[in-house]
């Protein structure tokens, strides 16, 4: 396999059968999770990096109507929706909720592709492909920090 595919594929990931975009959140949540572990910076260093990366792999293929197999953008959103676990203590119950909770959030405004998401999806191109899942995981990590800051006390 050429590296751009590769790249776009999420290491082959995106070449499975079945659900690619949930295949390729389900690959990124460990190596997002354990990135989060070494620090929040850290993760949001990596994930611009991917971003970057997956925006040229993306342009470089030509993909402009989203084929299935690219998840790399899948990859970018997921890791965005797990930021806010970084208020949490690794680990915990409320660790592995939170870490469910941005997956299933993820997955919902990537699918749903509501508002914004569907207008800058409907784009198309490689800004498409890959931003219509970056605002999809600020949703989601939108949305996940409220129930954290009010476990933690850090609320209001």
């Amino acid at each position: 396999m050429n590296p751009v595919r590769l790249v776009a594929s999420y290491l082959g990931v995106g070449l499975l059968p079945g659900p690619k975009g949930t295949w390729g959140s389900i690959a990124a949540l460990p190596v997002g999770l354990l990135w989060l572990n070494v620090s929040p910076w850290a993760l949001l260093g990596v994930t611009i990096l991917i971003a970057a990366v997956g925006l040229w792999a993306v342009r470089e293929l030509n993909a402009g109507d989203d084929p299935g197999w690219i998840v790399i953008d899948e990859v970018v959103g997921q890791w965005i929706a797990l930021l806010p676990l970084a208020l949490l203590p690794a680990f915990t119950p409320q660790y592995w909720a939170g870490a469910v909770m941005a997956f299933l959030l993820f997955r919902l405004f990537d699918i749903w592709k509501h508002g914004p998401i569907g207008k800058i999806y409907r784009l198309g191109g490689p800004w498409g492909v890959m931003m219509d899942d970056v605002i999809a995981g600020l949703f989601a990590a939108a949305l996940l920090l409220g129930p954290i800051l009010l476990a933690t006390g850090r609320a209001g």
